[in-house]
């Protein structure tokens, strides 16, 4: 039932080919992610940007290593410009701003990999807990939406994103501090289970190349990688020009990678970040 809410598609973009998913209205979209929070299955990039991708990433793998790529390249866009593009890719704006509307920053960007692993007596796999992002954001005066850029194919068996549809609705949950070791949140916070209706959980299984996106109120975890596949993939927050950073003097938070990646700003709140 929720399930045919939620935009799964089943296709790549290819070079000549320009599937029907992107013939979906902009009101269709809108409802959704009004509606549900979230999208999923969206395509993005074509075969060769997909390969053009994986293959830069993989050297940036070789340079880091796998420890430091699992969830430390971060706000790199600056850095590297095939990454860069990756943020401003036009399929993703495209949906972007018929969520967010027609001008929107770019707020933070992170390559986050879950490699396969083999449990050992003590070992607990990194998993990610129950949360809202806006918990750790410190935005206020508009939205957060995080899009999740598939570099690999992302299922229920390395770990896919499962969100509970609707709860974006519902406000701010109260977090804690997670019980179960391996939580890869760097502030290893959870909302305790039993706040929550997990039976309601679905899981938005990604093809490589293809995308999700949720609103940063919406409750989502992911399970731990217990195949013998890598996850990885480009998460990127954006935000609409009106939005702003708040305060808070126990979590300071400074917002260095932002640019303007559609339409104009004339907030300018992200200009002496």
């Amino acid at each position: 039932m929720l399930l045919s809410l939620v935009l799964v598609r089943k296709t790549r973009f290819t070079a000549n080919r320009k599937p029907a998913d992107m013939t979906t209205s902009t009101g269709e979209l809108q409802k959704t992610y009004e509606q549900q929070g979230f999208l999923s299955g969206l395509p993005v990039l074509t075969d060769g940007e997909l390969r053009k991708a994986t293959l830069a990433f993989t050297q940036l793998e070789k340079e880091f290593g796998e420890e430091y790529a699992q969830y430390s390249l971060h706000n790199v866009h600056f850095q590297y410009p095939w990454v860069m593009g990756l943020t401003k890719h036009p399929r993703i704006l495209q949906t972007l701003q018929a969520i967010l509307g027609p001008d929107i920053i770019l707020l933070d960007s992170r390559f986050i990999c879950k490699y396969p692993t083999t449990p050992a007596t003590g070992t607990r796999l990194p998993y990610v807990a129950w949360h809202q992002d806006m918990r750790y954001w410190g935005i206020a005066g508009g939205p957060v939406a995080s899009v999740w850029l598939a570099l690999d194919d992302s299922l229920k068996e390395n770990g896919a994103l499962q969100v509970l549809p609707g709860s974006h609705c519902s406000g701010m949950y109260p977090h804690r501090q997670a019980i179960r070791p391996g939580n890869m949140l760097t502030v290893n916070q959870e909302i305790p289970e039993e706040l929550l209706q997990i039976d309601r959980a679905v899981l938005c299984p990604l093809l490589a190349g293809q995308m999700s996106i949720h609103d940063g109120l919406l409750v989502h975890a992911s399970d731990a990688n217990t195949s013998q596949k890598r996850r990885c993939g480009f998460v990127i927050r954006y935000v609409p020009t009106c939005a702003y950073p708040t305060e808070d003097t126990e979590r300071p938070r400074k917002f260095h990678a932002t640019m303007l990646v559609c339409g104009t700003d004339q907030f300018k709140h992200f200009s002496r970040q």
